[in-house]
């Protein structure tokens, strides 16, 4: 029996039929995106290991995925996720009574001389950040079951990207609209985005915490442990991170008469916690990608309401995939240019000989 569409007809409706199927595929599983790209993220962190011991030391590939699942689990999730529940927490009971932050700016207006803002505003700012925070930090703190299939497809993706890493890889090759070099120069900017934004900046954005803390500690500021969580997360923004911490506790010890306090607080956090900062992301940036600043910082404000606490990471790849594909675009209208011109310059010389055999 004929088929009533045309080929033209049947290659359109066929595009159709997959984009819609797709629609309903990512609508259904938007709630669980963060295990799919927490998967993808953890694959492209430990993907060196992984060949370093398949590859060179002949482990076996299912051993060695396991065992980096389980070191994934101990040392990357759980503790992030503990951390975050910890902050969350502290955050929403700060919510509750916000008669201690109330002080602090009250201090802090009287270091300054100048009005912040009403106390009903600082309230309803301090009950908006918990809601926020809770919206963009792991599900376990809304829904413990929600935690347990996040954190089991996160697991079983990893498992299977490892387990079947070449069929993978080459599944993306083969079916993203990309020419190979650009799918090289998009895997390096994955790479990049990673190691800066994962690997490095965690690190970064760790040793600050723990100084913030400990001059925080040594200088009797009270609750260091909970400033040095905030010091962690605000490190991930560039040039503001920790001094958006340490520089208000400078400012409440010097309006409570507390000089010495102060000065050493600043002095710490301007000679030391600043300078390491900048000495860690110049060492880091050579062996572990280099992201532009600008990049992560617009990349933050961009990927975090979309993503949550993994828009740390997607915003700026988003950023950079964007920049890469111009950058593709570019090169490659370029390119056309040239053959458009030298196809011209050819039909010309074509032309000329003609004219000038018929002359003769």
């Amino acid at each position: 029996m004929t088929n009533i569409y045309t080929p033209r007809q049947q290659r359109i409706l066929l595009i159709t039929s997959l984009i819609i199927i797709a629609g309903f595929i990512i609508a259904g599983l938007r709630q669980y995106a963060t295990a799919f790209l927490g998967a993808a993220i953890l694959f492209v962190v430990l993907r060196p290991w992984f060949h370093s011991l398949t590859r060179k030391r002949k482990w076996n590939v299912t051993f060695v995925t396991v065992l980096l699942m389980i070191f994934a689990l101990i040392v990357i999730i759980m503790p992030f996720a503990v951390l975050s529940v910890l902050l969350v927490d502290r955050i929403q009971e700060y919510a509750r009574d916000p008669s201690q932050i109330l002080d602090l700016v009250n201090q802090l207006e009287k270091a300054t001389g100048f009005k912040i803002t009403s106390q009903q505003n600082i309230k309803q700012m301090i009950s908006q950040g918990a809601s926020f925070a809770s919206r963009q930090f792991p599900s376990i703190l809304g829904s413990t079951l929600d935690f347990i299939v996040i954190l089991g497809l996160l697991f079983f993706a990893l498992y299977f990207m490892f387990k079947e890493e070449k069929t993978f890889i080459k599944g993306l090759r083969r079916y993203l609209p990309f020419q190979q070099n650009t799918l090289d120069e998009l895997g390096e900017s994955l790479k990049n985005n990673v190691n800066a934004n994962v690997i490095g900046q965690a690190l970064v954005s760790l040793v600050q915490a723990v100084l913030t803390g400990v001059t925080l500690w040594i200088f009797g500021t009270p609750d260091p442990a909970f400033w040095g969580m905030i010091a962690f997360f605000m490190a991930f923004i560039p040039v503001l991170g920790t001094p958006l911490v340490w520089g208000p506790a400078a400012l409440i010890k010097f309006s409570q008469g507390e000089t010495g306090e102060g000065l050493g607080i600043l002095l710490v956090g301007v000679i030391v916690i600043i300078n390491i900062d900048n000495l860690l992301r110049i060492m880091l940036a050579k062996r572990m990608g280099d992201v532009h600043p600008l990049i992560t910082l617009a990349g933050i404000v961009l990927g975090v309401p979309i993503f949550g606490i993994l828009g740390l990471v997607m915003g700026p790849l988003l950023l950079s995939y964007f920049i890469v594909l111009m950058q593709v675009f570019e090169r490659q209208n370029r390119q056309q240019l040239v053959e458009v011109a030298t196809d011209e310059a050819q039909l010309k010389k074509r032309v000329a000989v003609k004219e000038s055999k018929s002359d003769d």
